[in-house]
C-alpha cells in the first residue's frame, strides 16, 4: 500500500472516532436534557394541580356569592334601572342645592 492509501486509512479512522465521541457526547446531552424536561414536567404538573384547586375555589366562592346574592336580585335590577337611576339623581342635586 503507498503512502496515499495509508494517509487514507488513518483519516478513516480519525472519522470513525469522530463519529463515535460525538455519538457518546450527543447522547450524555440527550441524557442530560431528559432529565431536565423531566423535571420541569413535573414541576408544571405540580403548578397544574395548585391552578386547578384554585380554580375549584373560585368556583365554590362564585356559586356561593351567587346564591347570597339571590335575595337580593330583585332590588338589584330596580336600582339599576334607568328611571330609578335619574331620580337619585334628581334627589341628589335638590339635596345639594340647598
Amino acid at each position: 500500500m503507498t503512502t496515499l492509501g495509508w494517509v487514507g486509512v488513518g483519516l478513516l479512522v480519525a472519522a470513525g472516532l469522530a463519529i463515535v465521541i460525538e455519538s457518546v457526547v450527543a447522547a450524555w446531552w440527550g441524557m442530560a436534557i431528559a432529565r431536565r424536561a423531566l423535571a420541569v414536567s413535573q414541576h408544571l404538573e405540580t403548578e397544574r394541580s395548585l391552578v386547578e384547586s384554585d380554580l375549584e375555589k373560585l368556583r365554590l366562592a362564585l356559586e356561593e356569592t351567587k346564591r347570597l346574592w339571590r335575595p337580593y336580585r330583585m332590588i338589584l335590577r330596580w336600582v339599576r334601572h334607568p328611571l330609578v337611576i335619574a331620580l337619585l339623581g334628581s334627589y341628589r342635586r335638590r339635596w345639594l342645592s340647598r
